[in-house]
């Protein structure tokens, strides 16, 4: 996986490199970046990356590699997350939008005697636990429309209206029935999306409470045959996540040294730019 990947990915960080410059730093944004997707890449801390013993396997490395504190400072500053969007910009591809989307979060627990005071308690995959969620926009390309990493008890209808604005493609927006609420189809609909959620009770849309249009519409289209159709498919967001994380590298539960909200944001970032490289290979996608 290592020899196949790599040299993509490193590619693409140099690239991007000439693109995001940061003045008065010695290190530039792209050899951070590269440091964390070579740890991240091997499952091991960041720490780790900053020895050059570590990097025998290739010659793919930057000539003189940043000290752990650097990274430590520098890893989840707000000048790499701007490096990150525009990696994820150009691994996002220019193949047209599909008309389908997903919506749906995946839990990243951690361990209940676990000090991290980032993290909370909550629900995620019918279980109770600790930890942080990711939550996604999922069309049809190698890297979601729109993701981002909560705590465990933040509400996936509120984290879902904070998500859509950045998704503006527009189409059927398949979601299981936690989103089939007003406000949720309400926000699809600003961005262009008709939301069908699975049914959450037998008498949805029956009560005496203001009933959106946009709810509505969603509740007789997943009562029709052309809804249950589409709905058939938002099980794929559940094989999209498995197939993120069944590969050496890919988004597997949280080590024991990624802790904090900043430090799992970054980890989890270097794991989807990793999966979309990896689908980028497979399928000889351009870059």
């Amino acid at each position: 996986m290592e020899r196949e990947l790599w040299p993509v990915l490193y590619r693409l960080v140099r690239r991007v490199g000439r693109e995001v410059h940061q003045e008065n730093v010695t290190y530039q944004p792209w050899v951070i970046a590269l440091v964390i997707l070579w740890a991240a890449l091997h499952d091991r801390p960041r720490n780790w990356a900053c020895q050059a013993t570590n990097w025998s396997a290739t010659q793919l490395r930057p000539i003189q590699l940043p000290s752990p504190s650097v990274i430590s400072r520098r890893a989840d500053s707000v000048a790499m997350g701007i490096f990150w969007r525009t990696l994820e910009k150009a691994l996002h591809g220019s193949d047209g939008h599909g008309v389908l989307s997903i919506v749906d979060g995946r839990p990243l627990f951690v361990g209940g005697c676990s000090k991290d005071p980032d993290a909370r308690w909550g629900y995620g995959a019918g279980m109770h636990g600790k930890g942080y969620k990711l939550h996604v926009i999922w069309s049809n390309h190698s890297l979601p429309e729109a993701w981002d990493l909560t705590t465990l008890d933040r509400s996936e209808q509120i984290v879902a209206q904070e998500l859509l604005p950045q998704a503006e493609e527009g189409g059927y927006l398949l979601a299981d029935g936690n989103y089939d609420t007003g406000p949720v189809h309400e926000s699809a609909a600003r961005q262009g999306y008709q939301l069908i959620a699975q049914d959450r009770r037998a008498n949805a849309g029956k009560g005496h409470h203001r009933l959106s249009p946009f709810r509505a519409r969603g509740i007789v289209l997943r009562n029709s045959a052309f809804g249950r159709e589409w709905l058939i498919h938002r099980s794929e967001i559940e094989r999209t996540f498995g197939q993120a994380s069944s590969f050496a590298a890919g988004l597997s539960p949280l080590p024991a040294w990624v802790r904090r909200m900043k430090r799992v944001r970054t980890w989890v970032w270097s794991k989807l730019l990793i999966n979309a490289t990896r689908i980028h290979v497979k399928y000889r996608l351009a870059i």
